[in-house]
């Protein structure tokens, strides 16, 4: 993998990742005025959670037409995002983060009183574009591209984690109008997030309450007692297990786990990055398969936080749809939204026996 970066006209950082040599990046001719990005984050006081407000998001592009796709490169004479005719993967600054070192500073309680805290939403975002090809897909990508994805995802993610501005980073994508995308483009994202949100919080909890009982490493434990069990077992590897959790919140979900104790994805080694590229893909193909329709899902790298935690958290996807049917999607009502309290539709063992029939 040959790595090329660059700025474009506003002064955000793009990098091209490409599978041969000879890159010079084209100069960006669209003279866009510098980003003035107003991001904060604000501490909820009866959880203790951080919520970010990012105003100046609500502008930002929302499904465009295919002719009109921002990750498209730029050619005929229309420029995008990506000032190059092609590419095979690239990353760049987004242009409406959630947060960004150019955010300015904020005071610290909001309204001046004590219980309503609150700060700049420092850190990062980036879009990572899979493929120059609009009609493409992560299931779709040949096994050569699915492993440069992987070598972006593990660059960006050590890039960011050396920021003094970064708690921890996160790789994720979403798919499908049903859960909220906004570009149909095959890409994906990266959060440097300023603070350890609230998931990772609570695991390493459990992680440590979990050592302190009994010695041992919760996450190697869960693996161990899912391929004894393997009622919810999709496909197992030499280094990685595709599982649906005993305990799945969502109608479709699985999990993808490294065998050896890994905290993030830069910390893969080139056997380990080979095997989540086959493991990746056949995963989405067999959830593509499910309804003989593409899945709306969200993927998304548990990484362990770039500091305190990375004895506790074990790298590891979790991969989630809304559709519980081929005709019904499920929504987060009252139980979900309002008390955090999830109701599965469907058996956890039922998703997977039909996972492992979708192959």
């Amino acid at each position: 993998m040959w790595r090329t970066a660059a700025r474009l006209a506003d002064g955000r950082e793009i990098v091209y990742f490409d599978e041969t040599p000879g890159r010079r990046p084209l100069p960006d001719g669209r003279g866009l005025p510098r980003p003035a990005p107003e991001c904060e984050i604000r501490r909820d006081p009866l959880t203790g959670d951080w919520i970010a407000v990012t105003a100046h998001r609500n502008t930002r592009t929302f499904l465009p037409p295919a002719e009109e796709c921002p990750l498209c490169p730029s050619r005929d004479g229309r420029l995008s995002e990506i000032p190059d005719p092609d590419y095979d993967v690239v990353v760049f600054e987004n242009r409406f983060p959630s947060f960004s070192a150019a955010t300015p500073d904020v005071a610290p309680l909001v309204d001046g009183e004590p219980l309503f805290v609150r700060a700049r939403g420092a850190g990062r975002c980036e879009v990572v574009c899979f493929s120059s090809d609009h009609q493409a897909s992560a299931a779709t990508l040949p096994g050569g591209r699915m492993s440069t994805v992987i070598e972006a995802w593990a660059d960006r993610t050590a890039a960011l984690s050396r920021r003094d501005d970064v708690a921890q980073v996160a790789v994720f994508e979403n798919r499908g109008e049903e859960i909220g995308v906004t570009l149909h483009h095959p890409h994906g994202q990266v959060y440097g997030y300023p603070y350890v949100p609230a998931r990772t919080v609570r695991m390493i909890e459990r992680a440590r309450e979990h050592r302190a009982a009994t010695g041992g490493e919760l996450f190697a434990d869960v693996l161990a007692a899912e391929r004894r069990a393997g009622t919810r077992i999709v496909r197992a590897g030499e280094h990685w297990t595709t599982f649906v959790p005993a305990a799945a919140r969502w109608p479709v979900e699985a999990h993808v786990t490294p065998h050896r104790h890994v905290p993030d994805l830069a910390s893969l080694n080139p056997a380990e990055r080979a095997e989540l590229a086959v493991l990746y893909r056949d995963l989405l193909r067999r959830c593509d398969a499910l309804y003989g329709t593409p899945l709306p899902y969200i993927a998304v790298w548990h990484q362990a936080p770039v500091r305190d935690g990375r004895d506790d958290i074990r790298l590891h996807l979790q991969l989630c749809s809304v559709r519980r049917a081929a005709d019904k999607i499920k929504y987060l009502a009252g139980s979900e939204s309002g008390l955090a309290a999830w109701i599965n539709d469907v058996a956890p063992e039922r998703i997977a026996a039909r996972l492992r029939e979708a192959a």
